[in-house]
């Protein structure tokens, strides 16, 4: 079974379902393949910085129908419970990739893309075209390919891309909650090994999401023991624990996760999303780089296909050019972040700064967040 296309998009997330819906839009032929079926949660923030608005606009988005809560409030507190908060510069809306991913996989077909689930196995590059195969034993071909596999997958390891080689000791795990939470608030919450994101997203449910380190959180039995005995030092987050509700059966985790510089493009695959680069959860800020990211890529192949670029070499040149100027100096200061955090004196230190400059939470916030997305003219 074969089929051909302008774009194949190996991964259906927020990325790759962002730029199905922006190519499909433009009247390319495009089949997004994803291996799991929609609608599915993800550990994920689920915070978007409102920079993302206009070009959701732009894509006929109407992101309001799905009742996400509305955030203009940062809370940020360190191990022992001290916190510092702030307007944030833009503002943001919490919606839970359950709801956001249902819908936009549902707006990028009606565009006229095609998804398919599946799972890629294999993909070449040869004579100018790419070749995918998958574990259904579909062969497809297509002028330009896009790697939105996310954070860690198999296609990443036939790559043989250079993260891929290195143990990474972050473990994430997320759940929703019922409860009382600050709609209009996102929380950030330091405890030993890790750091804490709370947030609603529609219909008044708590998202908490947490990255941890695994040789912290292995020393304990289970992700309860470790919330009670090493998170709910922070009073902060104890009182959060204490009247809220689990949802879900059990929370959801993700492990290996890698904060590692990634290549942009691999073996002329355009890398979006969490793919080409992740920023680590403390910022607050990947959802709205993968869209971002998804709509640099996707005007440069409209561009590419138009033969308003006249060859592959330089449409990867620009892609790399655009995706450093958008994206490179944020992803250092969040790692920059990560590490302060992670030392408690350090942390400490930069807490007390915080307070007596409050000025420079939000001057921080904008290191790590871009401005409202300008579209093309």
């Amino acid at each position: 079974m074969g089929a051909n296309s302008d774009v194949v998009i190996i991964g259906g997330g927020l990325a790759g379902l962002t730029s199905a819906i922006h190519l499909s839009k433009s009247r390319l032929k495009v089949i997004l393949i994803e291996k799991n079926e929609f609608p599915k949660h993800k550990v994920c923030g689920e915070y978007i910085s409102n920079e993302v608005l206009p070009y959701f606009e732009y894509l006929g988005l109407k992101i309001s129908d799905l009742k996400p809560s509305n955030i203009d409030k940062l809370e940020f507190s360190n191990t022992k419970g001290k916190v510092i908060s702030c307007e944030l510069p833009l503002g943001g809306f919490g919606i839970s990739r359950y709801v956001l991913d249902n819908y936009l996989s549902e707006k990028a077909v009606e565009y006229g893309c095609r998804i398919i689930q599946d799972s890629v196995i294999d993909i070449q590059f040869v004579e100018n075209q790419f070749h995918v195969s998958t574990s259904n034993n579909l062969k497809l071909k297509s002028k330009i390919a896009i790697g939105a596999f996310g954070k860690r997958s198999n296609i990443d390891q036939k790559l043989n891309r250079d993260f891929i080689q290195k143990k990474s000791p972050w473990l994430a795990i997320k759940a929703h909650y019922s409860g009382k939470f600050s709609a209009n608030l996102v929380g950030l919450h330091n405890f030993e090994g890790g750091y804490c994101g709370v947030s609603n997203v529609e219909n008044n449910i708590i998202n908490i999401c947490y990255l941890v380190d695994y040789e912290t959180f292995k020393k304990h039995k289970n992700i309860e023991e470790f919330q009670s005995k090493v998170m709910c030092q922070n009073p902060n987050l104890k009182s959060i624990f204490e009247i809220s509700t689990l949802l879900f059966e059990k929370p959801l985790t993700i492990s290996q996760i890698c904060f590692e510089k990634k290549a942009t493009v691999e073996n002329h695959i355009l890398m979006i999303g969490d793919t080409a680069g992740l920023i680590h959860p403390l910022c607050g800020n990947g959802m709205a780089m993968a869209i971002h990211s998804a709509k640099i890529a996707s005007e440069l192949i409209i561009d590419f296909l138009d033969n308003r670029i006249n060859s592959r070499k330089e449409l990867e040149e620009k892609y790399i050019q655009q995706w450093n100027s958008n994206f490179k100096n944020r992803l250092a200061m969040g790692r920059f972040l990560s590490k302060i955090v992670q030392h408690e004196k350090l942390a400490s230190i930069l807490m007390q700064l915080l307070i007596i400059f409050p000025f420079m939470l939000p001057k921080i916030i904008r290191k790590t967040h871009g401005k409202p997305i300008i579209l093309k003219s």
